[in-house]
Formats: structure tokens, C-alpha cells, sequence
């Protein structure tokens, strides 16, 4: 059969065995399995156990569970309220304020966390319920929390850059600071709308509340000490030339962040304490089994001369780059609508990203707009993970005016995107001013 059209095959098998609900390490080994059987019979199947565990055999996958348990560590105190109340006592005197105090504080929790549903979780119990109090519509006070939740996989340090990079053999410190422009970027646009929204509105109608200084900066020792981890974490990967690999640095970050959640927030409780680690290991297990998996699947679809054959047929393709950019952009929404970045991202990057650069594109900054691509898969149907959460945490409000809230930050988005096309220095400046040009 043409390799084409076995790859057609094998992409609508591995749509109908996700879609059956299974979950998608066992369904990318399912479809592996079937497909090598046909190709080879046993010969192949045999050497699936082998590709399965070689594909963890990297010391790069340690920052993996060491980032989560950091996240973990975060999310199961108040840090994220302390985080809501900090900002909010500073910004409360802007149009707009509570609302870009919620995002501001989704933005640093979203660094601290590198988690999407935690940092909605976190932010959304004080804020959401705050920002409806004071007479915010309901599709801002959810939209604007569904939207800044998506910023824990693009502002380092994040787990789905540390994926990617692992996927593509491409430098995670690199990756992690090709994401801080465009995190700004995105938060400074989230921050615009929810101004001109708020204003247009002429919502938060209530007299903002009035905090003296004293109360502004006693809030402040609750959370300086885990934005100073963050920024310690930063400064081992990058200053001096970097002391430590990404993941030495993650695992003394996460020993810091447990070490502090007990001091400061004072998790003492053994129950707590175990509750932090089975959430790590159970988020770890599931990231790791997806990547042992797609180590399998890769061998298939190389096997079968699948890879090889579309990125020669893409190249040969007489398009204009952008074109054929802009028909990436449209396949990475579309995955995104329907599975989990970790999940795309170790499935379409290996192969999308030969052909890419081959059209002259930096692998930094296609990183990025693939993030952003999964960013508003976070906030869109069906799957839509942060607008699950939202819902969750605010049952009254329907999820189809939490959909109505997120969309205009999906138009920032997707401005984001064209920002970054027109001027992608700004993903790539900071990475080469700091590490030198890549090569």
C-alpha cells in the first residue's frame, strides 16, 4: 500500500480508538501493535517491550516528575489565594483591577504550578466568586480565569516545553526561555481585553475596596518565598552560564517547595503530605506512559515508511512557506480541540518539525506557537480541559457562557500568533541573547 495514503489509515484508526475513550498510551500502543503485526508479523511485535522502556531511558525525563512534584507541593497550599489576595491588594485601583489582578496572579501561579487545571483550580476558588461579588458579568469572571490557566504550559518552567524538547532533541533550557516573551505577550494581551472589556461593560459597578500599606505588604512574605524558587530555579539554568541541568535544578526546586509549603503553610500532615506525592506520581506515570508509547509509535509509522514519505511529499510541495505554516497552525488546532498537548505534541512534533525547518522555520519558535495551539485547545470544545474545570468550580454558570468568556482570549490567541510570525525575535532574542545563537 502507499505510504500516503497507510498513513491516512493509521491517522483515522488512531482518531477512532481515542475517541472509543481509551486512554491514549494504551491507544497508541493498540494501533502500534495492529499496524507492525500487519507489516511484519511477530518479528516487530517483539520488539515492542524493548522500544517501550528504551524510549524512558533518558536522564532529561527526571525533570519531568521532579516539575510536577513542584507544582504539586504549590498547589495543595494557599499559596494560589495568597498569590489572588497579593495582586489584588496592589492592582485593586486600575480599571479593570480585579480582573487583571486574577490574571496576573494565573500568570505567576501558572509559573510556580506549570500546571493549567491547578492554576485554574487555585485562582479560580477566590476569584471567580470575588469578580461575580463585585459585579463582574459571569462570561468575564469565568472566561478570563479559563483563560489564564492556559499559561501554565508555555511560561517556563513547564512540563509540556520539557516534552517537546525531549521529543524533538531540542534544548529544554533553550525552549524554556523562548517562552517567556510570548508569555508576556499573552498576558499583557489578556490583560488589554479584560481592561476594554471591563470598561465597555461598565462592570466592576462596586467602589473598589481600600487597603493600606501596611496590608499590601503583609501579604507579601507568604508568597515571595516561592516566586524566589522560581527565580532561583531560572538563575541555576541561566546565570553564570548555567551551574545545573534541568533536571539537578528541578529536583532541588521541588525539595525547596516542599520544604517551604511545610514551614510556611505549615504541611505537617502526613495525609497531605501523601496526597502530594500520589497526585505527582499519578500525573508522572501517565505523562511517562504517554511517551513510552509514542516511542512505539514512532517506530511504526517509521517502519512503515510513513514519516519519510510525507515530509518528502510536503517538501516537494511548490507552496510558500507561510502557506504552509498556516496549514500546520490549522492541523495543530484541530488536534488540539480533541487531545491533550502532551499527547499531541509526542505524536505531531517529531514530524511536523523536519518540515518546518525544512521551510526555514526556527524549531524555538515553532515550539512556541504549537504551545499556544494547545493553549486555546485548553479553552475550546469538545475536550476543553480548563472549561471542565471552571464549571467545576462554578457549577451555576453554564459552561456555554464560560465558552462565550474564553473566546475573546482565544482572539488574543491567535493575535499572539501573528505577532510572533511578523517578529519572531521575539521568541528567539532572548534564548540567543542569553545562550548564544542556536545552531
Amino acid at each position: 500500500m502507499d505510504p500516503i495514503l497507510l498513513g491516512i489509515l493509521v491517522g483515522l484508526s488512531t482518531i477512532v480508538v481515542l475517541f472509543s475513550g481509551i486512554s491514549v498510551a494504551v491507544g497508541l500502543l493498540v494501533v502500534s501493535a495492529v499496524f507492525l503485526f500487519f507489516n511484519s508479523g511477530t518479528r516487530d511485535l517483539a520488539l515492542m517491550p524493548e522500544l517501550l522502556f528504551g524510549k524512558l531511558d533518558n536522564f532529561s525525563l527526571l525533570a519531568i516528575p521532579m516539575f510536577i512534584l513542584m507544582g504539586a507541593s504549590i498547589a495543595s497550599t494557599r499559596a494560589g489565594a495568597d498569590l489572588y489576595e497579593a495582586l489584588e491588594r496592589w492592582l485593586t485601583r486600575i480599571p479593570g483591577g480585579l480582573v487583571v489582578s486574577n490574571l496576573g496572579a494565573c500568570a505567576l501561579f501558572s509559573a510556580m504550578s506549570g500546571s493549567s487545571p491547578a492554576t485554574c483550580a487555585a485562582i479560580g476558588k477566590m476569584g471567580i466568586p470575588e469578580m461575580r461579588k463585585r459585579g463582574f458579568p459571569d462570561t468575564i469572571a469565568s472566561g478570563s480565569i479559563a483563560a489564564g490557566g492556559t499559561l501554565g504550559i508555555l511560561i517556563p518552567p513547564s512540563v509540556t516545553m520539557i516534552v517537546y524538547g525531549i521529543a524533538t532533541e531540542t534544548s529544554i533550557g533553550r525552549l524554556f526561555l523562548a517562552g517567556v516573551v510570548p508569555g508576556i505577550l499573552l498576558v499583557t494581551l489578556f490583560m488589554a481585553w479584560s481592561i476594554y472589556a471591563t470598561a465597555r461593560d461598565n462592570s466592576d459597578a462596586l467602589e473598589p475596596r481600600h487597603y493600606s500599606w501596611a496590608e499590601r505588604f503583609s501579604i507579601l512574605p507568604r508568597v515571595l518565598p516561592f516566586l524566589l524558587i522560581i527565580v532561583g530555579v531560572l538563575f541555576a539554568l541561566y546565570g553564570g552560564g548555567g551551574v545545573a541541568t534541568p533536571s539537578e535544578v528541578a529536583a532541588v526546586g521541588a525539595l525547596l517547595c516542599v520544604i517551604v509549603a511545610m514551614i510556611v503553610y505549615r504541611l505537617w500532615d502526613f495525609r497531605a503530605l501523601w496526597n502530594v506525592l500520589r497526585d505527582t506520581t499519578r500525573e508522572s506515570v501517565m505523562i511517562l506512559f504517554i511517551i513510552a508509547a509514542s516511542g512505539v509509535f514512532s517506530y511504526m509509522l517509521s517502519s512503515l515508511y510513513i514519516t519519510q514519505s510525507i515530509a518528502q511529499s510536503i517538501g516537494n510541495l511548490d507552496v510558500n512557506p507561510w502557506v504552509l505554516m498556516g496549514f500546520v497552525n490549522v492541523f495543530l488546532l484541530v488536534a488540539g480541540f480533541f487531545l491533550p498537548p502532551v499527547a499531541v505534541i509526542l505524536m505531531a512534533a517529531p514530524i511536523l518539525l523536519p518540515i518546518v525547518m525544512g521551510a526555514g522555520f526556527d524549531p524555538y519558535w515553532f515550539a512556541v506557537i504549537l504551545t499556544i495551539n494547545m493553549e486555546i485547545g485548553l479553552i475550546s470544545p469538545p475536550v476543553g480541559l480548563n472549561l471542565y474545570v471552571i464549571n467545576g468550580i462554578a457549577p451555576d454558570i453554564p459552561l456555554k457562557t464560560i465558552l462565550k468568556g474564553s473566546l475573546p482570549y482565544v482572539g488574543c490567541m491567535v493575535l499572539a500568533i501573528i505577532i510572533l510570525s511578523i517578529f519572531p525575535g521575539l521568541v528567539t532574542g532572548l534564548p540567543d541573547l542569553v545562550m548564544g545563537p542556536s545552531v
